[in-house]
């Protein structure tokens, strides 16, 4: 300023030496005023541009952004007066002043003091400043002065053939920032113009970008092969990514696979094996084998008679496997009986036979389908597989309960076949004293399988008559059922073989169960072969009343064709009133072959379906009846039908029709397997870290069940509670008797005594409730519908959950129902539905729900319709009363029914009249008593009382459209979260005006009503388990003296823990309110960085994990697998207290000494010298001293396998956790790794 100044006044003095000229010329008096006229004006012009000048000074604040242009003029004319810069050196310098402390308290004034977008910017920016402040990092380090180069290993570089090399992406973009780097250095020393060195400063930018995450800034840096490189970010995120490729998920060696064949003579924990693949798989315990017995002289000898398949070698294999089980996997693998294990029987081929029963919980069939086959090494992995993954321990759906291993197809037709009476029979209505003198009748002829007979002694049959009717092959049947079962004297369809499964489940062993089964399924084989039922074209007939149907709706359909030709019809009601008659026919249709199946027409075709074999109704209707109505590719039903059936055959018109289905159903069966896969990954994310962890959390709360909505009677009430712990004691309210205390066990008895008495509400512990810390507890858990069992300890419920609702999400429709028309609105169902309900989206169409009890007032026209430009009111008029006792003697001085305000008298004594009459000298008057109104209101008058009734009137309006469908009239009484409106209600509707009690039950409602109208049964609880993790948290809306940040998202329990530290201190708690999460939000809120960045958005969560310093518990599942440890779910199984005792739950320690692994039963104690080298980098020296090499080949000894991920794999921790500052603890003793 001093400076422009000084310039300026030159010119002034310039102005001031004037006079001694003017006295040297002798000028006139005139001339001088004309200069001194000039001076003034000059002087004031340069005092307006001095002004101007001090002004933009002035307005040159710290953190300005200039204009390049604007930089260059300001640098003309006050170079010394002020410093700028740009990139990442100028952020830099300014990040390196700035105070956290003032920043801090700057912005929690502003939240405080401002409102609306400003305050979430300030809160946004507090978020930032508080996680640089808690977690100690310096706000300067985010800029890179430092680049670390990835070792060599991790970015190969591989010699082809021709002499070229392959590289890794990674190399060429470490090679242009080097190249920038040198060239900008270069420059510099040469003092090249400030214009090159600030574009090449600007390429460097780019390169190191690019380096981090390329295409995250302009245009991507491409090869030479125009594709995009792969950068840092790249090798992290995504499927291919280092997380979910090589730490999620490994290929692992001694596995193999093949197409699986029917083995139906096999026991039901047993699978065929192919020979050649067994001694390849078995091949390191062969050769040990073989050199321990001393067949062979050494390791080398032995690998090469195993290799050339020599004789003895199959003795050995055989000795090898009798108790080792083999574990098969089919994929996709939905749930966890995806992979079972079996005991190898050696077989010739190169399929694997499996057992026919297990094939519904691969689902597994034999069209071409292949299995993996994979061997557990170690002694513990042997143990597990034998006592918890044998197919016979896995018997009940994790999902449901129910029993997976049920005989299915031509095993139910056999059956059905077997105990069916048939009519008319050779042998009918004869008489026999027991089974022995009925099978010999049955062997020399006289009486045929399914004829009708009269038994006198039939065991385990208890009646009170004399004779049992039933057939031989019932007989037969029950033969083969164990005892205690009694005698079932029914035909067994599909449904029929379920019960008689689960009842052998729940009175039986696992073992003997298997084995019942394993007869069932030889009888039904036996039987299906013998019984000849086949199918044949002239089976299915066609019936004569289906024409009369037809054309009756063909006439309809013509006549509602004229009506809207003359409209009288719009074409949208035409359209409906179409579709309404062709569905008619075609259920009338449908009833007509119902009736034709019913009485034994159809041959084969009718027994298949009736037994529940293979074939529904709808497929035979299709045959016999008509194929009816088709969708086009929208979902809109195409108001022309298909008239014939398969058995007419289609016309051409009609075939063209079909084929819209049929390219829809295809196309659906893609998009959905994919959308139910990633629905599947999403729910294993948020419910990865439940576990079963302790006993009782001791609420004292209750989830209370009701009959499911959509039941038409109260059955459903028994399996939505049997297996759950009553939440309070539970008494019958006719007899009073107690049905079952707080904590005990509901089971199907209890269940069933609950529902005949009648009680509406049955208070249940729940996960929803459950307030353990983390996981969720026994009691809250119940049973686990897989073992019929109370949960054991460190089950993971949590994958199970997510299993059991993802598993059947492929057989769920697609469909977005269009009901047609333009007032139609679209129906979201199937596996969209359930979707849009887990990521708590709100739906389409959302209906419109009145916040308050109260009365609809609608502004109605003269014929009573309503004004849709005016709301809908809801007015809730509660009455409030005072009442006033009356004195004796007091007078009333309102009527009943009077209107009164505030202060008013109502009521008065009047004074006596005595002491003016003069009758009474000594009488003192007595005070007057006055009743005064406090509040205004009508009055209402009572015996010895005056009641004041005045009303509080609360109002709320909404606008309707007027294309929405409203469901109240004019008075109608609506409660709060009543709808106002068709359609879905938003979930976080509900949330804000019914509670979190009301949301738990609306979405478990919800999304079981999908499942259930496709046919699939879910637990409750596995829903439940979703719903509690979407709603564990709260966002803070007053801080109190809390350190959080307003509208913060956190934990529930840390919120609760937080409020109760607070109070203990003496301060003032926050105050939160629910939220309600979607499960993919919800994931990546986790409390663990690595489970988070494995899922979605890798490089966003793990800057924000480095920025704030997060810690990783390790307490997930996710997180344990990607650092490569033992999971943490670890059920302390019975069948285990035989073995060594393992690590306690929860606090896992690192066993870094092979003697631990020996002493815990992992290793045998042979075996040390060579775990030793393999992990600990021991080399083949210890290798050949353990034997498993002879001197001379542990030079070329390496490991064997598919590819362990080993070469190419950094080590966890190396390259994910080296970088940033993070921590890992273990669980219990914080000690870092």
């Amino acid at each position: 300023l001093a400076y422009v100044r000084r310039q300026r006044l030159m010119c002034l003095r310039e102005c001031s030496e004037t006079p001694d000229a003017i006295s040297e010329t002798a000028a006139t008096q005139a001339e001088l005023d004309a200069l001194l006229d000039q001076i003034t004006r000059e002087e004031s012009d340069l005092e307006f541009k001095l002004q101007e000048t001090i002004n933009e000074l002035e307005d040159l604040k710290p953190l300005k952004i200039l204009a390049e242009s604007k930089y260059r003029e300001l640098k003309d004319r006050f170079n010394e007066l002020f410093e700028a810069g740009m990139g990442a050196e100028a952020i830099l310098d300014i990040l390196r002043t700035r105070d956290l402390e003032a920043i801090r308290d700057g912005l929690v004034r502003e939240m405080r003091s401002t409102s609306g977008q400003r305050r979430k910017k300030a809160i946004k920016r507090l978020q930032v400043v508080e996680a640089f402040r808690n977690s100690g990092n310096r706000v300067e380090d985010i800029i890179l002065t430092v680049l670390p180069v990835l070792p060599p290993e991790l970015r190969p570089m591989v010699q082809l053939d021709g002499g070229r090399f392959a590289t890794s992406d990674l190399n060429d973009l470490y090679r242009r920032v080097i190249n920038r780097n040198n060239r900008l250095k270069r420059l510099m020393d040469l003092g090249a113009p400030e214009i090159i060195i600030r574009n090449e400063k600007r390429m460097l930018q780019e390169s190191v970008d690019a380096l981090i995450d390329n295409g995250r800034r302009g245009r991507p840096i491409q090869g030479s092969h125009n594709h995009k490189l792969k950068s840092l970010s790249d090798l992290l995120r995504g499927k291919q990514g280092r997380f979910r490729q090589n730490l999620l998920g490994k290929r692992v060696d001694y596995s193999g696979r093949s197409v699986i064949v029917v083995g139906p003579e096999l026991k039901m924990n047993q699978c065929g094996l192919p020979k050649r693949m067994a001694l390849e798989l078995f091949k390191p315990f062969v050769m040990h084998r073989l050199v321990m017995l001393g067949v062979s002289p050494n390791i080398k000898s032995a690998k090469r008679m195993v290799e050339r398949a020599r004789p003895e070698v199959w003795d050995i294999l055989e000795e090898v496997i009798k108790d080792r089980p083999v574990m098969l996997n089919r994929a996709p693998t939905l749930h966890r009986l995806g992979i079972q294990a079996f005991m190898p029987v050696l077989i010739e081929g190169n399929a694997i036979q499996i057992h026919p029963l297990v094939c519904s919980a691969f689902n597994a069939d034999f069209d071409g389908d292949q299995m993996a086959v994979h061997v557990p090494l170690s002694r513990m992995a042997v143990h597990e597989s034998q006592v918890a993954m044998l197919s016979t321990h896995n018997m009940l759906s994790p999902a449901s309960g129910e029993p997976l291993v049920a005989p299915t197809l031509d095993m139910v037709l056999g059956c059905f076949y077997l105990t069916e009476i048939k009519a008319g029979a050779r042998g009918e209505g004869g008489r026999f004293y027991d089974f022995d003198e009925a099978r010999i009748a049955f062997a020399d002829g006289h009486v045929a399988l399914r004829a009708r007979i009269f038994v006198r002694h039939v065991p385990g049959l208890e009646t009170d008559e004399p004779w049992t009717e039933t057939t031989m092959g019932r007989l037969i049947f029950n033969e083969n059922l164990p005892e205690g079962i009694g005698f079932k004297n029914y035909v067994f369809n599909s449904r029929a073989i379920k019960d008689l499964t689960a009842e052998l489940y729940q009175k039986l062993t696992n073992d003997e169960t298997a084995e019942a089964l394993d007869k069932i399924k030889d009888l039904g084989f036996r039987y299906a072969t013998t019984s000849g039922i086949t199918i044949a074209i002239n089976d299915i007939q066609i019936s004569n009343k289906k024409s009369e149907i037809l054309n009756e709706a063909d006439s309809l359909v013509d006549s509602y064709e004229d009506q809207y030709l003359s409209g009288l019809m719009s074409e949208d009601e035409r359209y409906n009133a179409a579709v309404e008659a062709w569905t008619d026919a075609s259920d009338r249709t449908e009833q007509l072959v119902k009736d034709e199946i019913e009485i034994g027409n159809y041959g084969g075709i009718g027994v298949m379906a009736l037994s529940g074999a293979k074939g529904n109704i709808m497929q035979i209707k299709q045959m016999a009846g008509m194929r009816g109505l088709m969708s086009n590719p929208g979902g809109r039903i195409i108001d022309l039908p298909v008239k014939s059936s398969f058995r007419e055959g289609l016309s051409a018109l009609e075939y063209f029709i079909s084929t819209h289905g049929a390219r829809k159903g295809l196309a659906d069966t893609a998009l959905r397997t994919a959308d139910s896969g990633y629905l599947t990954r999403r729910l294993v994310d948020i419910a990865q870290e439940v576990i079963v962890l302790e006993e009782d959390c001791g609420t004292y709360d209750a989830y209370y069940i009701e009959p499911r909505p959509e039941a038409t009677s109260e059955s459903t009430l028994p399996e939505r509670i049997a297996g759950r712990m009553a939440a309070a004691p539970i008494v019958d309210p006719a007899t009073g008797e107690l049905l079952v205390d707080r904590n005990e066990v509901i089971d199907d008895a209890v269940a069933e005594r609950i529902m005949e008495a009648e009680i509406a509400q049955v208070p249940v512990r729940s996960p929803l409730i459950c307030e353990a810390r983390r996981g969720v507890c026994q009691m809250c858990y119940g049973r686990l519908p897989a073992t019929g069992q109370l949960v054991e300890f460190g089950q993971a419920v949590g994958i199970i959950a997510a299993q059991s609702i993802g598993e059947p999400g492929t057989q769920l429709t697609m469909r977005t129902f269009h009901t047609g028309g333009v007032a139609g609105s679209d129906i979201t169902s199937g596996l969209p539905r359930v979707e849009e309900i887990f990521e708590a989206r709100v739906p389409k169409g959302v209906a419109r729900l009145s916040e308050i009890d109260g009365e609809v007032q609608l502004v109605l026209d003269s014929e009573g319709r309503r004004l849709v430009d005016e709301p809908v009111r809801i007015v809730d008029r509660q009455e409030f009363r005072e009442d006033y006792m009356l004195p004796e003697g007091v007078q009333v001085l309102v009527d009943d029914g009077d209107e009164v305000e505030a202060g008013m008298l109502i009521a008065a004594t009047l004074p006596s009249l005595g002491y003016e009459a003069g009758f009474d000298e000594s009488y003192e008057p007595q005070p007057i008593e006055e009743v005064v109104a406090n509040v205004g209101g009508r009055v209402e008058l009572g015996d010895s009382m005056v009641s004041i009734v005045w009303e509080d009137p609360e109002e709320r309006e909404y606008l309707v459209p007027a294309s929405a469908e409203l469901l109240v009239s004019h008075g109608d009484q609506v409660k709060a979260g009543d709808r106002l409106t068709a359609g879905p209600k938003n979930p976080h509707d509900i949330l804000s005006i019914q509670g979190t009690g009301e949301l738990q039950q609306y979405m478990v409602n919800e999304v079981q009503q999908v499942y259930r109208s496709q046919g699939v049964g879910i637990h409750d609880k596995h829903i439940e388990i979703i719903l509690r993790q979407m709603l564990r948290r709260v966002q803070v809306k007053s801080i109190g003296d809390s350190d959080f940040i307003p509208d913060q998202v956190v934990d529930k329990i840390q919120f609760q823990e937080n409020c109760g530290k607070v109070l203990a201190e003496g301060g003032e708690p926050g105050t939160a309110e629910p939220v309600l999460l979607g499960v993919t939000r919800a994931s990546l809120r986790t409390d663990s960085f690595l489970a988070a960045a494995s899922f979605q958005e890798t490089t966003r969560v793990l800057t924000q994990a480095a920025v704030s310093g997060q810690h990783d518990y390790l307490q997930g599942l996710k997180e344990n697998v990607i650092i490569g440890r033992l999971i943490p779910a670890r059920v302390e199984s019975t069948a285990l207290n035989e073995e060594p005792e393992l690590p306690a739950l929860g606090g896992f320690e690192q066993m870094s000494e092979v003697q631990d692994l020996v002493a815990a039963g992992w290793l045998e104690s042979g075996e040390e010298a060579a775990v030793r080298a393999m992990t600990f980098g021991g080399g083949a020296d210890d290798l050949a001293s353990s034997g498993f090499f002879v001197d001379g080949e542990t030079t070329s000894a390496t490991g064997g396998g598919e590819t362990n991920g080993a070469a190419e794999t950094p080590a966890a921790g190396e390259e994910l956790i080296g970088g940033a500052d993070f921590d890992i603890f273990d669980m219990d003793n914080n000690a870092t790794e």
